[in-house]
């Protein structure tokens, strides 16, 4: 049955366009929620990429690093530290190992203490940075290892740190696609509920189409097709007008950090043209479902 639908919608009929209004309230009603609903969809599209994304790059970038922290006497740090350094490169996995600079430390610890902190003074631990490589660095062997030769060796290798990061962001990109289905199930409500209206105004049109030998058929396909590209029609308005929405947006930066670098990329400019596709399948279905339903309570 919907696929003769489909092929009705496909086969453009005179007489049948003329038998819906082609304006009025559920007109409007119908453009719309249609062009709303796809307005909405496109920013919900685009903020479960950029979560996507998000998550994508945090979890490469925590997950390709590890941090050791000596924590020691200051006249045992030194040679701590270079102890610490002939292990990291005798371990498998780790492609590099730097110790931080004073300077860079009190970058590190300058949001929270202020630029003019007395490193020299204070008992600060000595950072190491560890860029890990091919095969993966076996955290727990490389601990034990550190605990036997560098006492005051604690290695950090972010996973506390990634894991809820990365789990926010894949949550902040389901919510995305769960706004879209909810934007979907609203759509197709509204649609229905024009729909609904527009035949029972029409009743009478209906029975007399009927009396001359009509068939249901027929007359659901010209509500089906007028309503369809009716919310295609509104979609792709609303599509567009959400997308210079997205254009309008701060483009991604360290400083703006998630806040920024909200809107599409590359490729995935592209994937908004399926929100008026949608839109229209979303408007066929509902309306088929609701003229057929219509129909039969006029019988």
């Amino acid at each position: 049955m919907i696929g003769e639908g489909v092929r009705d919608l496909l086969r453009r009929d005179g007489r049948a366009d003329r038998v819906v209004p082609p304006t009025g309230f559920t007109a409007q009603l119908t453009l719309f929620v249609s062009g709303a609903m796809a307005f909405l969809a496109v920013f919900a599209l685009a903020l479960s990429l950029a979560a996507g994304r998000l998550a994508e790059r945090w979890a490469s970038e925590l997950a390709g690093a590890a941090t050791l922290r000596i924590n020691a006497p200051v006249e045992q740090l030194a040679a701590q530290t270079e102890t610490a350094l002939v292990v990291l490169r005798q371990t498998p996995g780790v492609a590099s190992a730097r110790v931080l600079t004073a300077e860079e430390q009190v970058a590190l610890l300058s949001p929270w203490f202020g630029p003019d902190l007395p490193l020299d003074t204070l008992p600060v631990p000595q950072l190491i940075e560890i860029t890990e490589g091919d095969p993966g660095l076996d955290a727990v062997g490389l601990r034990l290892r550190l605990g036997a030769e560098v006492p005051g060796a604690v290695l950090d290798d972010h996973s506390r740190w990634r894991e809820p990061l990365v789990t926010a962001a894949n949550s902040l990109r389901r919510l995305g696609w769960v706004s879209i289905l909810l934007i979907g199930g609203a759509t197709a409500a509204m649609i229905t509920l024009a729909a609904n209206a527009s035949l029972a105004a029409n009743a009478q049109i209906v029975e007399v189409l009927r009396q001359v030998g009509a068939k249901d058929r027929f007359i659901v396909g010209a509500f089906v097709r007028r309503f369809t590209f009716r919310a295609f029609f509104g979609a792709v308005v609303g599509t567009l007008l959400g997308m210079s929405g997205v254009l309008l947006l701060p483009e991604a930066s360290e400083e703006g950090g998630f806040l920024t670098g909200l809107g599409f990329q590359g490729i995935g400019w592209l994937s908004p043209a399926l929100i008026p596709l949608l839109g229209a399948c979303v408007a066929f279905v509902a309306t088929w479902s609701a003229a057929r339903r219509k129909l039969k309570e006029l019988s």
